[in-house]
């Protein structure tokens, strides 16, 4: 895992060959069930609220090895509650607010937002909405960056919009560029073959880091590389709390 800077702004989206590398998520999946039966090396968790937000296309149940994973780290890591990602709906914005909130308000302590692809997405907005109630956003291969198209997405979105591209708001997306005044790290691999990892990265800034890892886009959540810098992030975070006390 490196920080490492982003690119001149010449971003496409993934080769078809590594497209085709998405292919390798069922050795990814067992490798970390495999890898996340002991747990061994990485830090206790400090028992405070973590909320998973999954990308597009996908529901809670892709994301639960990982929310399992962080529960027996020892956070209290919970789902979104929506199924399956759609899309941002003023429905969901609010359900989300709301899930924050609950969760906040029942542990008393801030929230660790993690979010994979879109899902990274919503959870900078959030936190962008509600900073009072985040204590960090985790983005695991998401579109922040660069050009709203970098992706390999637009098949599904088009799908999902009765065969219509998706309308591009490219003055909303240069604007959500700027991270959410919490600390954020933008988690990528340069081998994605869905997002291009240029555009996964969080812009340099005091609150912003981009940690590297090795995998495809959507074995992301069941990387034991990730898991190891959300881990290792988080246990950061617990030290500088505890610090200011």
């Amino acid at each position: 895992m490196s920080d490492t800077p982003p690119l001149e702004d010449d971003t496409r989206a993934p080769s078809l060959s590594l497209l085709a590398r998405e292919a390798r998520v069922p050795f990814e999946v067992l490798r970390f069930l495999i890898g996340t039966r002991r747990l061994r090396g990485l830090p206790e968790g400090d028992g405070h609220p973590v909320l998973l937000i999954p990308g597009f296309g996908a529901d809670e149940f892709l994301m639960r090895p990982l929310r399992r994973a962080l529960v027996k780290l020892g956070y209290a890591a919970e789902d979104w509650g929506q199924g399956r990602n759609l899309g941002m709906r003023p429905a969901i914005r609010q359900e989300l607010a709301r899930k924050l909130d609950s969760m906040a308000k029942r542990s008393d302590r801030k929230v660790t937002l993690i979010g994979w692809s879109l899902g990274g997405v919503f959870a900078r907005e959030l936190a962008r909405a509600k900073p009072e109630q985040v204590r960090r956003v985790i983005t695991l291969g998401s579109p922040i960056n660069r050009r709203p198209d970098a992706n390999n997405m637009m098949p599904l979105f088009r799908l999902v919009n009765g065969g219509r591209a998706p309308k591009q708001d490219r003055e909303g997306f240069n604007r959500r560029k700027i991270a959410p005044p919490v600390p954020c790290a933008a988690i990528y691999s340069r081998t994605d073959g869905i997002v291009a990892w240029q555009a996964c990265m969080e812009e340099v800034a005091a609150n912003t880091q981009n940690i590297e890892v090795a995998g495809s886009h959507f074995g992301l959540v069941v990387n034991l590389e990730v898991l190891a810098a959300i881990a290792r992030l988080m246990e950061a975070d617990s030290k500088k709390l505890s610090d200011r006390r």
